[in-house]
């Protein structure tokens, strides 16, 4: 559980100020000591982040480094805030040193990934979350399969994505973009049971979105449910009337 900034500053406070000690032994000099207040500030630091202030976590998650400049999490965290902020080269800069103190981290690999692929490196994403899918024991293996099946898309490589997607929905069948995603793709392959089949475990475990709309009405007309299709197309205008997806839709009902 991450603590809230106004519950950690007591809490901060405490740990740098206000250990019992023994004699003249100052807690910051010791190891316990040091870790403490390095988890409290990188705490902290998330807390800030959470809420969107990016400015407010810079300064904790600055000194959780300067207390332990081999820190991972303190380097991910910082690698994140500057995502956030759009300053890239920092970002990938503090991913890179979070993963030399710990190469084989999936997280920190899935995140980095995922930074690389919001810069389009879609080659250098899929390396990482390549190396996060063998991690076996990795809570999240079934969205890196999934991030890998959209890296593949980027590449062009169809098939290969939708391998990708089957091994996200073999780990966790609710794993919702690679639903909507093996949705589509049956869906161009013609082969609609099976696109109906994944839409409908979709809009179970997932909101609508233009994409999914679009897919719907599609659907509903392939299997003469006029009203579905008429419903879901009234959707698609009034919640995205500028999408290209509405404009598609359009054009299919001329």
């Amino acid at each position: 559980m991450i603590l809230r900034p106004a519950l950690l500053l007591p809490l901060l406070f405490t740990l740098l100020t206000g250990c019992v000690t023994t004699g003249d032994v100052n807690p910051m000099k010791t190891d316990k000591g040091r870790d403490e207040a390095r988890d409290a500030y990188i705490a902290l630091g998330i807390g800030y982040l959470q809420q969107g202030n990016t400015a407010g976590a810079k300064t904790p998650l600055k000194q959780a480094i300067d207390l332990d400049p081999s820190s991972a999490d303190a380097h991910v965290a910082l690698a994140v805030v500057f995502q956030a902020e759009l300053e890239t080269e920092l970002a990938d800069e503090e991913f890179r040193k979070a993963l030399s103190a710990r190469p084989d981290d999936s997280r920190i690999l899935n995140n980095y990934g995922g930074f690389l692929f919001e810069q389009k490196r879609y080659p250098e994403a899929m390396e990482r979350f390549k190396q996060a899918s063998e991690d076996n024991l990795y809570q999240e293996r079934a969205r890196v399969f999934e991030n890998m099946g959209l890296t593949a898309l980027k590449m062009k490589q169809r098939d290969q994505a939708k391998l990708y997607f089957e091994r996200a929905l073999r780990l966790n069948v609710r794993q919702s973009t690679a639903l909507l995603e093996m949705s589509i793709l049956t869906y161009e392959d013609k082969n609609f049971v099976q696109s109906k089949g994944y839409y409908e475990s979709y809009i179970v475990v997932s909101e609508h979105n233009s994409r999914s709309l679009l897919l719907g009405s599609r659907l509903a007309g392939i299997f003469e449910d006029r009203d579905k299709a008429a419903s879901l197309g009234l959707q698609l205008k009034r919640l995205y009337p500028g999408s290209p997806e509405y404009q598609q839709y359009v054009l299919e009902q001329r």
